[in-house]
Parts: structure tokens; C-alpha cells; sequence
């Protein structure tokens, strides 16, 4: 941690930055984790909507 100290006596924190790093583009198999992914979240949304229109 980075502290400082002003003229009147008061400290300031400073957090440690983490590391930057560059993003990974995703393999198959993460892309077709997240195309299911994509596809339960479709079917939940498109389910709960159907709900609502059908009890209103």
C-alpha cells in the first residue's frame, strides 16, 4: 500500500494497481460453453415473458 502524508498531517491510502494483462480470445470449447449458455438464458427469458403474457 502507498501512503502519502500532507502538509496539515493527513494520510492518503493508495491501493497497489494490479498487473495489466491482454485478454485470451476463447477456444472452441469456451465458445461453445457460452453458445449454451447463450441458449438456457434465451429459453429462461423467452419462458418468463411467456408467463407474464399468459397470467396478465
Amino acid at each position: 500500500m502507498y501512503t502519502t502524508i500532507n502538509e496539515s498531517g493527513i494520510l492518503n491510502n493508495y491501493a497497489n494497481e494490479p498487473q495489466i494483462y491482454c485478454a485470451t480470445y476463447p477456444n472452441e470449447q469456451e465458445q461453445r460453453q457460452y453458445a449454451v449458455q447463450a441458449a438456457f438464458a434465451t429459453l429462461l427469458v423467452t419462458t418468463l415473458i411467456l408467463v407474464a403474457l399468459g397470467v396478465s
